[in-house]
């Protein structure tokens, strides 16, 4: 499975592209690709929401690099940030000693986390964060006396990351089946696809109270008693931006109380900003036991993660001889803490949360001027976070099958978006889709920008099929 976009330019540095193709490894990539001629896509500078690669060329980061760049591309202030601690304190780990920039970063996300999520254990990424959730988890319940709760329960397709723990919790079999046998204990029940509602298809709340309920019943299957954590984000990304029906979240949340259940919220992508609030369960106004988070914290300019639980999950790890058996090198670096202190200044300053808010809605409305196509099947999402499902049949909804996948979005959409100015996610994880998940910054004139190129390649696209 490769889950990035393939992009094959005619042109470039041949010298940088040649080292690429022989040096670099790329992650997600069919190499295949470069092997056969193809050109790497070099991007050498950003600016504002755009981008632009070796060769002089502009394009529209409609993925905010990898879900992460939401104050934009050439933020000086960041830069400087990160200098000014590394002249400071370049490094110090976070193993029994702590450095004012994690201190002071650990107390600021908890002015903005819900409920009473007040420890923060810092990681270098989302699917770190989600390894040490269930770690935790594991060893939380064997601090408390019900050992055998380990146990997790996910959604299909849901994408949680790539360390061996965090990719068992994962519900996509391409991205599994490589490495497996993986972690034992982990299962799978439906997401909150309603185009592709198979009960209840009709009412939306009603499907949102059956998929929370399959929660239930796989615990139930399971036994209570071995069942430590759900793992959900509240808008989820692979198969193209679900999000949660009315009623959905809180239903998760009584079904994880009623079996003494961790209900923890990944949001990796869904955090700072990309739903309109710092933490997007804020918005849905649940508040999880355990939250994992990463990308936006920094805007994409350091790397950085962290798992934040609720005080009562912290209680028994600070008794005794407790403590908790984990930790990464880099977790906290001070520099990616004191950047991420300098991107949240930016996020209060500038009012990122509430500009979001404010033009959902327009972003929205344009990218649904796509539906007149007869390839778009479905325009969903929230903040600034929409997947448009392509469709083979928009009356039936019948999707492409696998040969007429590859052909349109490896074939076709991938380089042809590229080409045409727009750099996004053409996706193959569930059923086919677009993803968009821009800076946050972006406004009118670039969702049209969006909307118009997607409708000139994809009515290309149309034309191959």
């Amino acid at each position: 499975m490769t889950t990035s976009p393939q992009y094959v330019s005619e042109s470039g540095d041949d010298r940088l592209a040649d080292i690429a193709r022989d040096r670099l490894w790329m992650h997600f990539t069919r190499h295949s690709t470069y092997e056969d001629g193809g050109h790497v896509p070099i991007i050498v500078r950003g600016e504002g929401a755009y981008i632009w690669d070796d060769q002089g060329n502009r394009y529209l980061d409609g993925l905010a690099g990898l879900f992460t760049v939401q104050a934009g591309h050439g933020r000086q202030e960041l830069a400087d940030a990160a200098a000014k601690q590394m002249s400071e304190l370049a490094f110090f780990p976070l193993w029994s000693y702590a450095h004012p920039a994690a201190i002071e970063l650990a107390e600021r996300l908890t002015h903005y986390t819900p409920g009473d999520l007040n420890r923060v254990f810092f990681t270098t990424g989302g699917g770190e964060a989600v390894e040490s959730a269930w770690k935790m988890a594991k060893q939380y319940y064997k601090l408390t006396g019900k050992p055998m709760k380990h146990k997790v329960i996910s959604r299909s397709v849901a994408y949680h990351g790539t360390p061996q723990g965090a990719l068992s919790i994962t519900g996509i079999p391409d991205a599994k089946k490589y490495f497996e046998p993986l972690v034992p204990g982990t299962h799978k029940v439906p997401n909150t696809n309603f185009y592709r509602a198979t009960e209840h298809a009709d009412d939306l709340e009603a499907f949102g109270r059956w998929a929370a309920d399959r929660i239930a019943e796989a615990i139930e299957f399971e036994g209570p008693d071995t069942v430590a954590a759900v793992f959900l984000e509240p808008v989820q990304n692979s198969g193209g931006c679900f999000p949660p029906p009315p009623g959905y979240l809180e239903r998760v949340r009584e079904i994880c109380d009623e079996y003494d259940v961790l209900f923890v919220a990944d949001e990796t992508i869904c955090a700072f900003g990309r739903i309109g609030e710092m933490f997007a369960m804020s918005r849905f106004g649940v508040t999880p036991d355990v939250i994992t988070t990463a990308k936006g914290m920094t805007s994409g300019y350091a790397p950085i993660g962290a798992m934040i639980v609720s005080d009562r999950l912290f209680e028994p790890f600070k008794q005794g001889h407790n403590y908790f058996a984990h930790g990464y090198t880099f977790g906290g670096h001070p520099v990616s803490a004191a950047v991420a202190l300098a991107n949240l200044d930016i996020f209060e300053r500038e009012g990122l949360n509430q500009h979001v808010r404010d033009n959902e809605g327009a972003f929205l409305r344009t990218l649904q001027k796509l539906s007149d196509l007869d390839i778009v099947g479905d325009v969903r999402g929230a903040g600034y976070f929409y997947g448009i499902e392509l469709v083979k049949d928009k009356a039936t909804k019948e999707t492409f099958d696998h040969d007429e996948s590859e052909r349109l979005l490896r074939g076709f959409l991938s380089k042809a978006l590229f080409d045409a100015g727009l750099y996004c996610r053409a996706d193959d994880r569930g059923d086919p889709v677009i993803q968009l998940a821009p800076p946050l910054i972006l406004e009118q004139p670039q969702f049209d920008e969006i909307e118009q190129i997607l409708r000139s390649v994809l009515t290309e696209g149309m034309r191959i099929l």
